[in-house]
């Protein structure tokens, strides 16, 4: 065999690395060309799926059409229920929430307690939920004492409905008078004011 010289030794190494940095190189090219090329037909998979989705047509015996209380209807019924008890000068705070029970507006009056807040919500979904004043409600609770465990509801005196045609379409919860019967009127005066 042949002994090697230090020139081809240096030559050889040298080769070597620059051959071998070559070959990584052109592997590294090539995997990330093939990478971003299948990164580019999948990204653009979606797009025309979710494209070809949203130009879907649903028949119109699939939906549904619901009314609801305008912000500013809401914001009304909320100030009416307040000023009659400011008129009676209670601190109460009034809830205006939606069929489904979303808050729309509430209104918490000057030095109204910080349980009043909650109370009048759950008041106002419960009045809504059932479409009845949640004095009547209350009543209800002695054949069926369970109604009281269900998530968001307060079956105290102070809730009524707003309807649209019978059907319930918001609910206004008043709370923080000295009773649910103040409570209530108060809302009423609320739901009245909508009705004009």
């Amino acid at each position: 065999m042949k002994a090697m010289t230090p020139v081809h030794k240096k030559f050889s190494r040298r080769a070597r690395v620059a051959t071998g940095g070559a070959v990584l190189t052109a592997v590294a090219v090539s995997g990330f060309g093939a990478v971003s090329a299948n990164a580019s037909a999948n990204a653009s998979a979606p797009a025309t799926t979710s494209a070809t989705a949203a130009s879907a047509s649903v028949p119109a015996r699939a939906t549904t059409a619901s009314t609801h209380l305008t912000i500013d209807a809401a914001a009304k019924a909320a100030q009416a229920a307040l000023d009659a008890a400011e008129k009676e000068n209670q601190r109460v705070t009034v809830a205006v929430v939606d069929r489904n029970g979303n808050t729309i507006v509430t209104l918490r009056g000057d030095g109204a307690g910080p349980q009043s807040y909650e109370s009048a919500e759950r008041k106002a979904f419960t009045a809504a939920a059932w479409n009845a004043p949640t004095s009547q409600l209350a009543e209800r609770l002695q054949q069926a004492p369970n109604l009281k465990d269900i998530p968001g509801t307060l079956f105290l005196a102070g809730g009524v409905p707003v309807t649209a045609g019978n059907a319930p379409i918001a609910g206004i919860g008043v709370a923080g008078a000295p009773s649910g019967a103040l409570d209530e009127k108060f809302a009423q005066a609320g739901a009245n004011a909508v009705a004009r």
